[in-house]
Protein backbone atom coordinates (compact mmCIF):
# COMPACT_ATOMS: atom_id res chain seq x y z
CA UNK A 1 0.00 0.00 0.00
CA UNK A 2 1.39 3.51 -0.87
CA UNK A 3 1.77 6.54 1.61
CA UNK A 4 2.04 9.84 1.12
CA UNK A 5 3.21 12.34 4.09
CA UNK A 6 0.12 14.32 5.92
CA UNK A 7 1.72 17.90 6.12
CA UNK A 8 -0.94 18.94 8.09
CA UNK A 9 -0.64 16.59 11.33
CA UNK A 10 3.13 15.98 11.06
CA UNK A 11 3.35 19.65 11.63
CA UNK A 12 1.50 19.48 14.85
CA UNK A 13 3.37 16.52 16.25
CA UNK A 14 6.69 18.81 14.97
CA UNK A 15 5.26 21.89 17.21
CA UNK A 16 4.81 19.73 19.69
CA UNK A 17 8.27 17.84 19.86
CA UNK A 18 9.75 18.52 23.58
CA UNK A 19 7.11 19.78 24.92
CA UNK A 20 6.19 18.07 28.38
CA UNK A 21 2.47 16.84 27.74
CA UNK A 22 1.37 13.49 26.89
CA UNK A 23 0.48 13.62 23.13
CA UNK A 24 -2.26 11.43 22.19
CA UNK A 25 -3.67 10.86 18.35
CA UNK A 26 -6.82 10.05 17.74
CA UNK A 27 -9.49 10.00 14.99
CA UNK A 28 -11.76 7.32 13.42
CA UNK A 29 -10.72 3.65 13.14
CA UNK A 30 -8.60 3.10 10.21
CA UNK A 31 -8.07 6.92 9.68
CA UNK A 32 -4.30 6.85 9.43
CA UNK A 33 -2.91 7.00 13.24
CA UNK A 34 -0.30 4.61 13.43
CA UNK A 35 1.03 5.64 9.95
CA UNK A 36 1.28 9.15 11.04
CA UNK A 37 3.39 7.83 14.34
CA UNK A 38 5.81 6.41 12.18
CA UNK A 39 6.19 9.33 9.94
CA UNK A 40 7.02 11.33 12.65
CA UNK A 41 9.18 8.66 13.74
CA UNK A 42 11.37 9.12 10.79
CA UNK A 43 11.31 12.94 10.85
CA UNK A 44 12.73 12.65 14.09
CA UNK A 45 15.91 10.50 13.08
CA UNK A 46 16.47 12.62 10.28
CA UNK A 47 16.33 15.48 11.72
CA UNK A 48 18.17 15.40 15.38
CA UNK A 49 21.04 13.70 16.09
CA UNK A 50 20.68 12.66 20.00
CA UNK A 51 17.27 11.04 19.67
CA UNK A 52 16.43 7.83 21.20
CA UNK A 53 13.36 6.81 19.98
CA UNK A 54 11.32 3.73 22.25
CA UNK A 55 8.67 2.38 19.98
CA UNK A 56 6.33 -0.17 20.60
CA UNK A 57 3.30 -1.51 18.85
CA UNK A 58 1.14 -3.38 21.01
CA UNK A 59 -0.27 -5.46 18.16
CA UNK A 60 3.04 -6.98 17.16
CA UNK A 61 3.75 -10.18 18.64
CA UNK A 62 7.14 -9.32 20.16
CA UNK A 63 5.76 -6.77 22.33
CA UNK A 64 3.07 -9.48 23.59
CA UNK A 65 5.10 -9.69 27.18
CA UNK A 66 4.35 -5.67 27.69
CA UNK A 67 0.86 -6.15 27.65
CA UNK A 68 1.40 -5.90 31.43
CA UNK A 69 1.60 -2.55 32.28
CA UNK A 70 4.58 -3.51 35.09
CA UNK A 71 6.84 -5.31 32.57
CA UNK A 72 5.93 -2.25 29.68
CA UNK A 73 6.85 0.56 32.57
CA UNK A 74 9.78 -1.71 32.66
CA UNK A 75 10.78 -1.58 29.60
CA UNK A 76 10.42 1.71 28.30
CA UNK A 77 12.80 2.44 31.39
CA UNK A 78 14.93 -0.01 30.54
CA UNK A 79 15.52 1.98 26.96
CA UNK A 80 15.76 5.24 28.60
CA UNK A 81 19.28 6.86 27.38
CA UNK A 82 20.53 9.94 29.38
CA UNK A 83 21.51 12.78 27.34
CA UNK A 84 19.09 11.76 24.32
CA UNK A 85 15.99 13.34 23.72
CA UNK A 86 13.95 9.90 24.80
CA UNK A 87 10.84 9.65 22.60
CA UNK A 88 8.19 6.94 23.53
CA UNK A 89 5.26 6.12 20.47
CA UNK A 90 3.56 3.41 21.64
CA UNK A 91 0.44 2.18 19.21
CA UNK A 92 -2.52 0.17 19.91
CA UNK A 93 -1.69 1.70 23.78
CA UNK A 94 -5.46 0.31 24.96
CA UNK A 95 -4.36 -3.63 24.38
CA UNK A 96 -2.23 -2.97 27.62
CA UNK A 97 -4.73 -3.50 30.51
CA UNK A 98 -4.46 -0.10 33.03
CA UNK A 99 -1.96 1.16 30.56
CA UNK A 100 -2.47 4.41 32.31
CA UNK A 101 -0.55 3.76 35.50
CA UNK A 102 2.58 2.98 33.58
CA UNK A 103 2.12 6.26 31.23
CA UNK A 104 1.43 7.89 34.71
CA UNK A 105 4.62 6.69 35.65
CA UNK A 106 6.54 7.49 33.15
CA UNK A 107 5.52 11.32 32.25
CA UNK A 108 5.67 12.01 36.10
CA UNK A 109 9.34 11.34 35.87
CA UNK A 110 9.94 14.20 33.32
CA UNK A 111 12.44 12.23 31.53
CA UNK A 112 10.07 11.10 28.42
CA UNK A 113 8.60 12.57 25.63
CA UNK A 114 5.64 10.63 25.18
CA UNK A 115 3.01 9.86 22.03
CA UNK A 116 0.21 7.40 22.06
CA UNK A 117 -2.15 6.27 19.86
CA UNK A 118 -5.00 3.61 20.37
CA UNK A 119 -8.88 2.63 19.98
CA UNK A 120 -10.75 5.22 19.49
CA UNK A 121 -13.21 4.03 22.46
CA UNK A 122 -10.39 3.49 24.89
CA UNK A 123 -9.04 6.88 24.00
CA UNK A 124 -12.12 9.03 23.69
CA UNK A 125 -11.51 12.88 23.82
CA UNK A 126 -13.97 12.97 27.08
CA UNK A 127 -11.79 10.78 29.17
CA UNK A 128 -8.42 11.65 28.43
CA UNK A 129 -7.92 14.29 31.38
CA UNK A 130 -9.24 11.78 34.05
CA UNK A 131 -7.15 8.97 31.99
CA UNK A 132 -3.99 10.78 32.61
CA UNK A 133 -2.41 12.74 35.88
CA UNK A 134 -0.28 15.14 33.34
CA UNK A 135 -1.73 17.83 30.78
CA UNK A 136 -2.40 16.35 27.04
CA UNK A 137 -2.40 17.56 24.21
CA UNK A 138 -4.84 15.72 21.55
CA UNK A 139 -3.83 15.69 17.73
CA UNK A 140 -7.12 15.16 15.74
CA UNK A 141 -6.62 13.10 12.80
CA UNK A 142 -9.16 12.63 10.08
CA UNK A 143 -9.83 10.55 6.92
CA UNK A 144 -8.61 11.77 3.27
CA UNK A 145 -8.99 15.24 2.16
CA UNK A 146 -9.59 15.30 -1.28
CA UNK A 147 -6.13 17.02 -1.61
CA UNK A 148 -4.46 14.00 0.04
CA UNK A 149 -6.68 11.78 -2.34
CA UNK A 150 -5.32 13.20 -5.35
CA UNK A 151 -1.61 12.92 -4.03
CA UNK A 152 -2.21 9.52 -2.99
CA UNK A 153 -3.12 9.01 -6.89
CA UNK A 154 -0.85 11.36 -8.38
CA UNK A 155 -3.79 13.27 -10.35
CA UNK A 156 -2.13 16.50 -11.63
CA UNK A 157 -5.10 17.56 -14.03
CA UNK A 158 -8.84 16.06 -14.56
CA UNK A 159 -9.85 17.62 -10.98
CA UNK A 160 -13.35 17.39 -11.55
CA UNK A 161 -13.17 13.63 -12.68
CA UNK A 162 -11.18 13.13 -9.76
CA UNK A 163 -14.14 14.78 -7.60
CA UNK A 164 -16.45 12.64 -8.75
CA UNK A 165 -14.62 9.19 -7.88
CA UNK A 166 -13.58 10.92 -4.17
CA UNK A 167 -17.14 11.07 -3.29
CA UNK A 168 -17.44 7.38 -3.88
CA UNK A 169 -14.56 6.32 -2.65
CA UNK A 170 -14.19 8.97 0.51
CA UNK A 171 -10.98 9.36 2.41
CA UNK A 172 -10.53 6.01 4.17
CA UNK A 173 -7.23 5.09 2.46
CA UNK A 174 -7.17 1.19 3.37
CA UNK A 175 -9.92 1.14 0.33
CA UNK A 176 -7.77 2.31 -2.08
CA UNK A 177 -5.87 -0.77 -2.66
CA UNK A 178 -8.79 -2.44 -3.91
CA UNK A 179 -9.98 -1.27 -7.72
CA UNK A 180 -13.40 -2.70 -7.44
CA UNK A 181 -15.88 -0.22 -5.57
CA UNK A 182 -17.63 -3.00 -4.42
CA UNK A 183 -15.01 -4.33 -2.81
CA UNK A 184 -13.65 -1.18 -1.70
CA UNK A 185 -17.09 -0.49 0.04
CA UNK A 186 -16.84 -3.75 1.39
CA UNK A 187 -14.10 -3.02 3.70
CA UNK A 188 -15.51 0.19 4.74
CA UNK A 189 -18.51 -1.45 5.87
CA UNK A 190 -16.30 -3.73 7.56
CA UNK A 191 -14.27 -0.66 9.52
CA UNK A 192 -17.62 0.54 10.63
CA UNK A 193 -18.61 -2.71 12.16
CA UNK A 194 -16.06 -2.75 14.01
CA UNK A 195 -16.53 0.36 15.25
CA UNK A 196 -20.16 -0.22 16.34
CA UNK A 197 -19.68 -4.03 17.87
CA UNK A 198 -15.94 -4.52 18.55
CA UNK A 199 -15.45 -1.04 20.20
CA UNK A 200 -18.80 0.49 21.01
CA UNK A 201 -20.70 -2.16 21.95
CA UNK A 202 -17.87 -4.21 23.65
CA UNK A 203 -17.17 -0.89 25.51
CA UNK A 204 -20.18 0.59 26.70
CA UNK A 205 -22.31 -3.46 27.19
CA UNK A 206 -24.75 -2.69 24.59
CA UNK A 207 -27.79 -5.19 25.08
CA UNK A 208 -29.92 -3.90 22.56
CA UNK A 209 -27.57 -3.77 19.23
CA UNK A 210 -30.60 -3.75 17.07
CA UNK A 211 -31.44 -0.42 18.30
CA UNK A 212 -27.74 0.67 18.30
CA UNK A 213 -27.02 -0.10 14.91
CA UNK A 214 -30.72 1.71 13.83
CA UNK A 215 -30.03 4.86 15.58
CA UNK A 216 -26.72 4.88 13.48
CA UNK A 217 -27.66 3.94 10.16
CA UNK A 218 -30.84 6.89 10.94
CA UNK A 219 -28.36 9.68 11.07
CA UNK A 220 -26.76 8.16 7.91
CA UNK A 221 -29.93 8.91 6.37
CA UNK A 222 -30.03 12.28 8.17
CA UNK A 223 -26.44 13.89 7.31
CA UNK A 224 -27.24 17.82 7.29
CA UNK A 225 -30.87 17.42 8.44
CA UNK A 226 -31.81 19.12 11.64
CA UNK A 227 -31.90 16.19 14.29
CA UNK A 228 -33.00 15.52 18.31
CA UNK A 229 -32.53 12.66 20.06
CA UNK A 230 -36.96 13.16 20.55
CA UNK A 231 -37.08 12.98 16.61
CA UNK A 232 -34.81 10.13 16.24
CA UNK A 233 -37.06 8.41 19.32
CA UNK A 234 -40.11 9.30 17.54
CA UNK A 235 -39.40 7.83 14.42
CA UNK A 236 -37.83 4.35 16.03
CA UNK A 237 -40.71 4.31 18.66
CA UNK A 238 -42.71 4.20 15.22
CA UNK A 239 -41.60 1.26 13.72
CA UNK A 240 -41.99 -0.67 16.95
CA UNK A 241 -39.00 0.49 18.95
CA UNK A 242 -39.74 0.90 22.40
CA UNK A 243 -36.11 3.07 23.08
CA UNK A 244 -36.39 6.03 25.41
CA UNK A 245 -34.83 9.82 24.75
CA UNK A 246 -32.43 9.24 27.20
CA UNK A 247 -31.12 6.13 25.50
CA UNK A 248 -30.95 7.93 22.39
CA UNK A 249 -29.14 10.75 23.35
CA UNK A 250 -26.82 8.32 25.34
CA UNK A 251 -26.34 6.51 21.55
CA UNK A 252 -25.48 9.79 20.06
CA UNK A 253 -23.04 10.42 22.32
CA UNK A 254 -21.14 6.86 21.71
CA UNK A 255 -21.24 7.59 18.02
CA UNK A 256 -19.29 10.95 18.64
CA UNK A 257 -16.94 9.65 21.04
CA UNK A 258 -15.44 7.43 18.48
CA UNK A 259 -15.39 10.17 15.88
CA UNK A 260 -18.08 8.57 13.16
CA UNK A 261 -20.17 11.29 13.54
CA UNK A 262 -19.30 15.13 14.14
CA UNK A 263 -22.09 17.39 15.52
CA UNK A 264 -22.55 21.35 14.39
CA UNK A 265 -24.24 23.22 16.66
CA UNK A 266 -26.69 26.07 15.57
CA UNK A 267 -26.50 29.39 16.16
CA UNK A 268 -28.74 32.87 15.84
CA UNK A 269 -27.46 35.19 13.76
CA UNK A 270 -29.88 37.57 14.80
CA UNK A 271 -30.11 36.98 18.41
CA UNK A 272 -26.45 35.96 18.88
CA UNK A 273 -26.96 32.61 20.98
CA UNK A 274 -26.85 29.19 20.14
CA UNK A 275 -29.47 26.76 20.02
CA UNK A 276 -29.95 23.50 22.10
CA UNK A 277 -32.75 22.24 20.19
CA UNK A 278 -31.96 20.39 17.64
CA UNK A 279 -28.11 20.01 15.64
CA UNK A 280 -26.90 18.22 13.02
CA UNK A 281 -24.38 15.60 12.70
CA UNK A 282 -21.91 14.82 9.73
CA UNK A 283 -20.19 11.42 8.96
CA UNK A 284 -16.45 11.80 9.38
CA UNK A 285 -16.42 10.16 5.64
CA UNK A 286 -18.68 9.94 3.59
CA UNK A 287 -18.10 6.65 2.15
CA UNK A 288 -19.54 5.08 5.42
CA UNK A 289 -22.51 6.02 3.91
CA UNK A 290 -22.81 4.14 0.80
CA UNK A 291 -20.73 1.32 1.90
CA UNK A 292 -23.66 0.89 4.57
CA UNK A 293 -26.65 1.78 3.12
CA UNK A 294 -25.49 1.67 -0.58
CA UNK A 295 -24.86 3.85 -3.59
CA UNK A 296 -28.28 4.15 -5.22
CA UNK A 297 -30.27 7.79 -4.72
CA UNK A 298 -27.32 9.67 -3.78
CA UNK A 299 -27.59 13.04 -2.51
CA UNK A 300 -24.52 14.36 -3.48
CA UNK A 301 -25.94 18.42 -2.18
CA UNK A 302 -26.20 16.47 1.13
CA UNK A 303 -22.63 14.93 0.60
CA UNK A 304 -20.89 17.80 -0.67
CA UNK A 305 -21.93 19.79 2.68
CA UNK A 306 -20.63 16.87 4.40
CA UNK A 307 -17.12 17.26 2.51
CA UNK A 308 -17.43 21.29 2.92
CA UNK A 309 -17.75 20.45 7.12
CA UNK A 310 -14.97 18.23 6.98
CA UNK A 311 -13.04 20.30 5.26
CA UNK A 312 -13.80 23.58 6.97
CA UNK A 313 -12.92 21.73 10.57
CA UNK A 314 -9.10 20.43 8.50
CA UNK A 315 -8.61 24.22 7.93
CA UNK A 316 -9.38 24.57 12.18
CA UNK A 317 -12.30 26.55 11.90
CA UNK A 318 -15.12 25.84 14.60
CA UNK A 319 -18.47 25.45 12.63
CA UNK A 320 -21.91 25.92 13.31
CA UNK A 321 -24.89 25.66 11.67
CA UNK A 322 -26.36 29.36 11.09
CA UNK A 323 -29.85 30.65 11.18
CA UNK A 324 -31.24 34.08 10.31
CA UNK A 325 -35.36 34.85 10.80
CA UNK A 326 -36.77 31.70 9.17
CA UNK A 327 -33.72 31.40 7.02
CA UNK A 328 -30.51 28.85 7.37
CA UNK A 329 -26.40 29.38 6.52
CA UNK A 330 -25.47 26.05 5.92
CA UNK A 331 -22.12 27.10 7.73
CA UNK A 332 -21.06 29.43 9.76
CA UNK A 333 -17.48 29.17 10.51
CA UNK A 334 -14.88 30.97 13.22
CA UNK A 335 -11.56 31.00 13.66
CA UNK A 336 -10.07 33.62 16.09
CA UNK A 337 -11.39 36.98 14.23
CA UNK A 338 -12.43 34.93 11.03
CA UNK A 339 -15.75 34.35 10.09
CA UNK A 340 -16.87 32.90 6.54
CA UNK A 341 -20.86 32.21 5.78
CA UNK A 342 -20.93 29.19 3.53
CA UNK A 343 -23.71 27.61 1.61
CA UNK A 344 -22.84 24.81 -0.31
CA UNK A 345 -25.29 23.33 -3.36
CA UNK A 346 -25.02 20.28 -5.43
CA UNK A 347 -25.46 22.52 -9.16
CA UNK A 348 -26.61 26.57 -8.60
CA UNK A 349 -27.23 26.30 -12.92
CA UNK A 350 -31.11 26.60 -12.42
CA UNK A 351 -31.99 30.15 -11.16
CA UNK A 352 -34.47 29.45 -8.60
CA UNK A 353 -31.94 26.90 -6.90
CA UNK A 354 -29.32 30.11 -6.89
CA UNK A 355 -32.12 32.70 -5.61
CA UNK A 356 -32.49 29.94 -2.47
CA UNK A 357 -28.96 29.63 -2.15
CA UNK A 358 -27.93 33.14 -2.06
CA UNK A 359 -31.04 34.88 -0.31
CA UNK A 360 -30.07 34.13 2.98
CA UNK A 361 -26.57 35.01 2.31
CA UNK A 362 -27.92 38.42 1.34
CA UNK A 363 -29.72 39.10 4.52
CA UNK A 364 -26.57 38.64 6.27
CA UNK A 365 -25.71 42.41 7.24
CA UNK A 366 -21.74 42.19 8.44
CA UNK A 367 -18.92 42.65 6.17
CA UNK A 368 -17.58 39.23 6.63
CA UNK A 369 -16.52 36.74 3.72
CA UNK A 370 -19.61 35.18 2.09
CA UNK A 371 -19.71 32.22 -0.14
CA UNK A 372 -21.66 29.61 -2.37
CA UNK A 373 -19.32 26.35 -2.79
CA UNK A 374 -21.31 24.53 -5.23
CA UNK A 375 -20.41 22.33 -8.38
CA UNK A 376 -19.66 24.90 -10.91
CA UNK A 377 -17.17 23.43 -13.38
CA UNK A 378 -15.94 27.12 -13.54
CA UNK A 379 -13.37 29.52 -12.20
CA UNK A 380 -14.27 31.49 -9.32
CA UNK A 381 -16.88 34.68 -9.86
CA UNK A 382 -18.54 36.92 -7.33
CA UNK A 383 -22.44 37.63 -7.39
CA UNK A 384 -23.21 40.46 -5.66
CA UNK A 385 -20.49 40.62 -3.29
CA UNK A 386 -20.91 36.97 -2.65
CA UNK A 387 -18.00 34.52 -3.72
CA UNK A 388 -19.25 31.14 -5.89
CA UNK A 389 -16.38 28.76 -6.11
CA UNK A 390 -16.33 25.41 -7.41
CA UNK A 391 -15.95 22.31 -4.86
CA UNK A 392 -13.34 20.87 -6.51
CA UNK A 393 -11.14 24.04 -6.75
CA UNK A 394 -12.34 25.04 -3.29
CA UNK A 395 -11.05 21.67 -1.99
CA UNK A 396 -7.53 22.11 -3.13
CA UNK A 397 -6.52 25.60 -2.07
CA UNK A 398 -4.03 26.18 0.18
CA UNK A 399 -5.78 28.87 1.61
CA UNK A 400 -8.84 28.96 4.59
CA UNK A 401 -10.87 30.31 2.39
Amino acid sequence: MAYIQRGKYLNELIALSGTPDIKVITGVRRSGKSVLLRQFAEYLHNTEKDVKIISINLQELEYDSLLDYHRLHEYVMQQYAPSSHNVVMIDEIQLCEKFELAINSLHTKGLFDIYLTGSNAFLLSSDLATLFTGRVMEVKVLPFSFKEYTEYFHINDHFSDAFDQYVRKGGMAGAYPYPAEEKSLDYVNDVYKTILIRDLVTKYKIRNQSEFLSISAFMMDNIGNLLAPNNVCDTLNREKSEITRKTVDKYIRYLENAFLFYEAKRYDLKGKKYLATSKKYYLCDPSFKYAVNGTKNLDFGRTYENIVYLELIRRGYEVYVGKLYQKEIDFVALKRDEKIYVQVSDNIGDSNTMQREISPLLQIKDAYPKMIIARTGHEDYQYEGIMITDIANWLLKETNS
